[in-house]
């Protein structure tokens, strides 16, 4: 039986209330329609991210065994739900809904596949760009279907390019902040030619005595954070005001993320940083007098979106 449109919009609300309290909270702060359909995107999103890592609203990672029939089953469910068929899994079906309302592509929803890809074939970066590449995909990307539900037009190369650079934004502040339980899953994000630099061996980044150099690496991440950040108010400064709200209010909340990771030193992955509900509430109205003040020039990072997609694709 097909699911109708106000039980995936259900689904897709419930999703996001467990597995993102601080998008949860932006979100409402979205007109009713954006607010339906970005609930629909994020629920694709979050559900492709647990099937590619074997893990339940972003818990703790399952083993690497199986990632490849993972990853088709990603791309096969994704195939089904754009051409309009039912797949018996709410979560993409929400995907069908909102590609077909919002105008969605296929290659779209490739360059987000793509990172969890990466992630299947164990793939480390070597360079700084490569770090980026890989923000790209699993948030630059998401960040460009984000603009287009929010009715930005597929052909604003511009305003894209700043709603890509949230999503990286987003992504470097996860990588600051997740280094401890990234290294737990065999996973480190740092580019390795910085690790290379600071002299710390692979997979060892977070020995005591290589602790003083990690922070310094990871503070080097969280100023790549601020210039994307920078930038990507520009583009929010386009949007409507109760979008463009939202979008600075979760700036907001993962910024002082990757803040708080640079101010603890080497005690940033002793416990996961988290956001309390009255910092939440801080950045909501920081976020609300931030959209009605025109945004500061910044300087656009040197790595664009087409640099990144990795196919030449604006």
């Amino acid at each position: 039986m097909t699911a109708t449109r106000a039980e995936l919009v259900a689904h897709a609300r419930d999703c996001i209330a467990r597995g993102s309290k601080s998008f949860a909270a932006a979100s409402r702060l979205f007109d009713p329609v954006t607010r339906e359909r970005v609930w629909l995107l994020y629920a694709w999103c979050r559900r492709c991210d647990d099937l590619a890592d074997d893990q339940e609203l972003g818990g703790t990672l399952g083993p690497d065994a199986g990632n490849a029939e993972r990853l088709e089953i990603i791309r096969s469910l994704t195939t089904r739900a754009l051409a309009g068929k039912a797949t018996g899994d709410p979560a993409f079906d929400a995907f069908g809904l909102v590609a077909r309302e919002c105008g969605l592509t296929a290659a779209m929803a490739e360059d987000v596949i793509a990172g969890f890809a990466l992630d299947a074939g164990g793939w480390n970066p070597r360079s700084e760009a490569d770090t980026l590449r890989y923000c790209f995909h699993v948030a630059g990307a998401v960040g460009v279907m984000m603009a287009v539900v929010m009715g930005v037009s597929p052909d604003d190369e511009e305003t894209l390019d700043r709603a890509c650079d949230l999503g990286l934004a987003f992504q470097l502040a996860n990588i600051a902040r997740d280094v401890a339980e990234d290294a737990a899953a065999g996973r480190c994000y740092l580019p390795g030619d910085w690790l290379v630099e600071a002299d710390i061996p692979p997979g060892e980044e977070l020995k005591p005595h290589y602790r003083r150099e990690l922070v310094r690496l990871v503070r080097r991440l969280c100023m790549l954070e601020r210039g994307y950040e920078a930038s990507a108010r520009i583009g929010a400064a386009r949007l409507p005001l109760r979008s463009r709200w939202a979008v600075l209010s979760a700036m907001g909340i993962y910024g002082a993320i990757a803040r708080e990771v640079e101010q603890a030193g080497e005690h940033a992955w002793d416990h996961r940083i988290t956001t309390s509900k009255a910092a939440k509430l801080g950045h909501v109205l920081h976020g609300l007098w931030l959209a009605l003040v025109p945004p500061r020039a910044a300087v656009l990072p040197h790595l664009r979106r087409r640099d990144l997609s990795g196919s030449g694709r604006g």
